[in-house]
């Protein structure tokens, strides 16, 4: 496979990203976006950097979001896009988009865990036994439905 100019960008974008350089990132990542205008995961990680690097949360978003429609089954766009959304403040709609996500990328095993983190769950029922705990689930589940059964009145 031959290396484009946009894809060696595109790559080392996405290391100085990891590195947590983002403002370095989105010089690159940039010029690979100029290179390839039409490519969504240049799009989605640009937004990705942008909001990290220049906190532009809205032109980030508007990226990100453009790319999840370009390509609706690739389950690393819906965790861009839920990234920005978390760090811009907007934890819902980062739970949101993960749970769409669920929906059009076959149940990515990372869109799972990315929930589970932005979820919050409540305190067990018995503080002093683990989460864990035979009778701490059995409370939990007897609260849950006792919870549903009062909210749906």
């Amino acid at each position: 496979m031959v290396e484009t100019e946009a894809f060696r960008e595109f790559k080392q974008g996405l290391t100085f990203l990891r590195d947590n350089y983002p403002t370095k990132a989105l010089t690159h990542i940039q010029r690979a976006v100029e290179l390839e205008k039409n490519n969504p995961y240049y799009m989605s990680y640009l937004g990705v950097a942008m909001g990290r690097s220049e906190k532009k949360w809205g032109e980030a978003e508007r990226l990100c979001d453009s790319a999840v429609r370009m390509k609706r089954n690739q389950a690393q766009l819906y965790l861009n896009l839920a990234e920005v959304y978390s760090q811009s403040g907007r934890r819902d709609d980062a739970v949101e988009a993960l749970e769409s996500g669920l929906k059009y990328a076959h149940r990515d095993v990372r869109l799972n865990i990315a929930l589970s983190r932005l979820i919050r769950r409540r305190s067990p029922v018995l503080g002093f036994l683990s989460r864990q705990h035979p009778l701490n689930r059995q409370l939990g589940v007897l609260r849950h439905r006792t919870l549903q059964l009062f909210s749906a009145r």
